[in-house]
């Protein structure tokens, strides 16, 4: 009985094993125009204006993860900035302010040339994507930058409200139970 249980649960194993597999090589078929990237271009390299993008890029992130859950498509992550963009530059408007500065932002949907660039291993190659663009003041400093669709940088981000998330088995609950019987 047990090895028929054994057998069936590696079985599981190896469909469930097989599914990822055939997950990671559809997202390897993508191509550029698939993506959607987010760039946050801060004022200019001083460290005022380099914190400031930071503090900005985690309230966006915040903000755009529990939004962006109900998006299954590029199109929906864009059609959801364009309708919040006024909203999101106003989120990074009043982080500046209370920082003290004197510039504001903007938001935009735009196409622009990126370097490769690789996502915890995934590694997206060099070329033109779609890409929201937040500038902060004269835009001229380094950058942060992401892919936001497919969501390679809002998932299981550390400082939002998802980190308390505890992932369960139910098929090693069930192998528990069985061999502590």
């Amino acid at each position: 009985m047990k090895n028929l249980f054994i057998f069936s649960i590696s079985i599981v194993v190896i469909l469930s094993v097989l599914g990822i597999c055939s997950t990671i090589s559809k997202e390897s078929e993508l191509s550029n125009n698939d993506y959607l990237r987010i760039h946050i271009r801060a004022n200019s390299n001083a460290e005022v204006d380099q914190n400031v993008k930071y503090q900005i890029k985690d309230a966006f992130i915040d903000y755009l993860t529990p939004k962006l859950s109900f998006c299954d498509t590029k199109q929906k992550v864009i059609d959801l900035v364009l309708t919040e963009s006024v909203l999101l530059e106003n989120l990074a408007n009043s982080i500046l302010n209370d920082n003290g500065f004197n510039y504001v932002s903007s938001v935009k949907i735009n196409k622009e040339m990126f370097p490769t660039r690789t996502y915890d291993g995934y590694t997206l190659e060099s070329g033109v994507y779609d890409a929201i663009i937040v500038e902060l003041g004269s835009a001229q400093g380094n950058n942060w930058w992401c892919v936001i669709y497919p969501p390679l940088c809002f998932v299981n981000y550390s400082n939002s409200n998802f980190s308390n998330v505890v992932y369960k088995s139910k098929l090693l609950e069930i192998i528990k139970q069985f061999f502590n019987k």
